[in-house]
């Protein structure tokens, strides 16, 4: 698709996003801060935001909606922004606020080069004013709603203050290595799926492990040992399983396998927020409740990329694809290569170790299960690109997790030590960020036993 095509076709989907969102804020039964998460999620895939980048944007909006609800009616620990509102200030505009500066502050145009366009930044920016509009305009004139926009401007404000110098934007330098077990930049299956501009990308932020945390006190806090042994039976293990049920044309991998690698492969930050307001909406959860929730989801997640980029460029572990097509290579022999063996989806450029779907998967899920002192909790969900219109039904967190990373060896793409490791570092995580971020001002959140090693 050429630039002027994509402009068309983003323009159409802004358009069509802006009715759908503006009719939502119509309905008292959707609560504003989902619709700005969704808002949001839209936003970032407009402007061309890989997952990666996204779970940066979403966090800084959801903390600045929390601090902002959190402004008007003190129930949980704010993160930057320390102002008190007027009383009577309107919590609407508040939200909506904060929501538009935080977004138009994050994702900018031109602040990340290489993921999409400056036009295509531009249209998303020009949707989230058009949503913004239509928000205020819904909400009387008067010092509710002005009190309400100022502090939602000011809440936004803080938190990309506190961003601006978080090396978030700094350039790595990057040389694959080319030995046996180093990351390489990797084929995709032929057709390519999904749809992809090319293969063998190089490699993607090297230097995201040396964005600063959100709440984690460092990247390498719960950093695992690393991936096995080249000439080991565990490697050997991990080897024989994905070169069999990750196979594009794999014989073994069942009909739902397939479809469970294709469910889970959308962005993380997108599929979790999605699986958040779901559950919110079901327990009847207020905005404040809900700020809180997507906020602590979305922490859980960016830290969750920025520990698992600091473990997997410390490790600098090969995929799959790469391991089996040059398996004679590694001196163990319980691994018989493969040349022409392709996986089922596309591998992303990043090494495999560890498996940071995985990783925001747990973490995600850790939040969750904390936030509503429960992890059986029955909840069903729809995916959204590149395979949308999926839909599955969970009966816990822990299950949906647990699937989430299964799903990146059904699709050939990661090693399940890498998952494994993914889902213990992603538990920590999670754990570490319900204990450590926006506390409950007026009873106990059910934290358990303190890790914060």
């Amino acid at each position: 698709m050429n630039q002027r095509n994509a402009v068309r076709w983003v323009s159409t989907v802004l358009r069509l996003g802006v009715i759908a969102v503006s009719a939502r804020f119509a309905s008292a039964a959707v609560d504003p801060v989902s619709n700005w998460n969704m808002v949001a999620v839209q936003a970032t895939l407009s402007a061309g935001e890989n997952g990666i980048v996204q779970s940066r944007t979403l966090a800084i909006a959801q903390l600045s909606i929390h601090d902002a609800l959190n402004a008007i009616d003190s129930r949980y620990a704010r993160y930057a922004f320390t102002g008190h509102a007027p009383t009577g200030t309107s919590a609407d505009a508040a939200i909506a606020a904060s929501a538009r500066d935080a977004l138009v502050g994050a994702i900018g145009v031109g602040a990340f080069p290489g993921f999409g366009t400056p036009a295509l930044q531009a249209l998303a920016l020009a949707r989230v004013d058009a949503v913004y509009a239509a928000a205020l305009a819904g909400i009387a004139d008067g010092p509710a709603k002005s009190n309400g926009i100022a502090i939602g401007q000011a809440a936004a404000a803080a938190i990309l203050s506190l961003r601006s110098t978080d090396h978030a934007t700094t350039l790595v330098p990057y040389t694959p290595g080319s030995q046996p077990g180093d990351w390489q930049p990797t084929p995709n299956p032929v057709p390519f799926d999904p749809p992809a501009p090319a293969e063998y990308l190089p490699a993607v932020l090297p230097g995201w492990g040396n964005v600063t945390p959100f709440v984690l006190r460092r990247s390498t806090q719960f950093e695992p040992d690393g991936p096995p042994r080249l000439s080991g039976q565990t490697y050997a293990r991990d080897y024989s399983e994905v070169k069999d049920i990750g196979e594009k044309n794999s014989i073994t991998r069942t009909a739902e396998q397939t479809s469970i690698a294709r469910f889970w492969y959308e962005a993380s930050p997108a599929g979790w927020s999605r699986i958040a307001r779901v559950v919110a909406q079901s327990h009847g959860c207020d905005s404040w409740e809900t700020a809180r929730l997507l906020a602590l989801v979305n922490l859980a997640m960016a830290d969750g990329f920025i520990a698992g980029f600091q473990t997997k460029y410390d490790f600098n572990f090969w995929r799959p694809v790469t391991a089996i097509r040059a398996g004679d290579t590694d001196g163990n022999d319980g691994t018989a290569a493969d040349p022409m063996w392709s996986t089922l989806l596309n591998t992303p450029a990043i090494p495999d170790y560890t498996s940071t779907h995985s990783v925001l998967g747990a973490a995600a899920s850790e939040v969750l299960r904390r936030f509503f002192h429960d992890d059986d909790v029955p909840f069903t969900t729809t995916s959204g690109v590149p395979f949308a219109g999926l839909t599955r039904s969970f009966v816990s967190f822990s299950q949906a997790a647990a699937e989430n990373g299964e799903s990146r060896i059904y699709a050939g793409i990661h090693f399940r030590s890498a998952v494994e490791d993914g889902i213990k570092q992603g538990k920590k995580i999670g754990r570490f960020t319900f204990q450590h971020a926006l506390q409950s001002l007026h009873g106990d959140d059910g934290n358990g036993e303190d890790d914060d090693r």
